[in-house]
């Protein structure tokens, strides 16, 4: 029964993975029907991956499969407003999907492991003071743009929506399949940290500078940051390649431009132009920032640090050179990052 029940599931991933290719959204009912054969009641719950688990049976009101294309379709727009198109809050469009990136990235970049507090869960960035942190400047934007998403996918939190959106917004990038586990849950109001510990104060988020402009203060303090979050020195740096994408912008962080000339696609590129390119102070009335010869480049202090510090540098190093490598452990890394202050997932296809 085992190895019949098996075949059943590898041949209904097959005939998801086949439809899909094929450009249909029946790709999971289809699937159900192969996996009805085995006893499993449906598979819509569940996102297809370049390497799907088994099929199960739904535990939530959530279709994953129309959530992910719905979530792909709005990166896919070039009207969803964007102010990092042309700098100014009222912005262009398109290119939404670094921004996704940085959302899922700060909702989960606050956790304190000695303390568990923090983390993905509760979705607190919704309510002030959190939503109003220096880190997370502009960031409503991102979250005002999934509202139609959440309101369309009433089942999905907005923990999980969240993260979700950064774990797809990867793949649209072209990145790795970082994967996905649901079960994260929603504050209902601001509280406290001391009442509730989903809730963080200021302050938790890396900055771009330690005060020396890239040296051993940065480096500290990007050690102090991370560190607190459970990583080590590679995890940081592979984490820090997530700046292939996206660019900064003068009315959120203060920082002007993009770091590769390809900022939707994810790639290690972030690590080429690193290493190889004359990075000098840009002159400007902004903060201290980096630029490249044709100054259309930039890179933060905190940026620089990865080759000023011999820790760092020989992981940069070695991902500008493997590309694959970089992939994979961005990808775990991210993962990691992604779950911290979270309990009781539920693995899918994406995990």
């Amino acid at each position: 029964w085992d190895a019949m029940r098996l075949a059943f599931l590898r041949a209904a991933n097959s005939a998801t993975a086949a439809l899909r290719a094929a450009g249909t959204r029946r790709a999971a009912s289809y699937a159900a029907a192969f996996c009805g054969s085995a006893g499993v009641a449906s598979v819509a719950w569940y996102v297809v991956s370049p390497e799907p688990a088994l099929c199960k049976a739904a535990k939530s009101a959530v279709d994953w499969y129309k959530l992910r294309d719905d979530l792909l379709e709005l990166m896919d727009s070039d009207s969803a407003p964007n102010p990092s198109v042309d700098g100014a809050s009222n912005g262009g469009g398109g290119a939404i999907a670094p921004m996704m990136v940085r959302l899922a990235w700060h909702c989960a970049g606050t956790y304190d492991v000695k303390t568990g507090t923090g983390g993905s869960d509760g979705a607190t960035m919704r309510f002030k003071p959190e939503s109003d942190h220096g880190g997370n400047a502009g960031l409503h934007h991102a979250r005002a743009l999934l509202e139609p998403i959440k309101r369309k996918h009433p089942g999905v939190t907005y923990a999980d929506l969240y993260v979700y959106a950064g774990v797809i917004a990867i793949e649209a990038c072209g990145g790795p399949n970082v994967g996905f586990r649901p079960g994260r849950s929603d504050a209902l109001k601001p509280t406290p940290p001391s009442e509730d510990k989903r809730f963080t104060p200021d302050g938790r988020l890396p900055g771009a500078d330690g005060g020396d402009n890239g040296k051993e203060k940065t480096a500290q303090h990007i050690r102090d940051i991370f560190y607190r979050m459970g990583f080590n020195d590679q995890e940081i740096v592979a984490l820090s390649g997530a700046h292939a994408l996206g660019r900064c912008h003068p009315d959120a962080s203060g920082y002007k431009g993009p770091w590769t000339p390809t900022p939707t696609t994810f790639s290690n590129a972030y690590f080429s132009l690193l290493l190889n390119l004359k990075w000098t102070p840009k002159e400007w009335d902004g903060p201290m920032q980096y630029e490249d010869p044709s100054g259309k480049l930039m890179m933060l202090p905190s940026d620089l640090v990865l080759i000023e510090d011999p820790s760092f540098k020989k992981y940069a190093k070695m991902y500008a050179g493997d590309a694959a490598k970089f992939n994979a452990d961005f990808a775990q890394a991210f993962a990691k990052l992604l779950e911290l202050g979270t309990s009781g997932l539920t693995p899918t296809a994406y995990s």
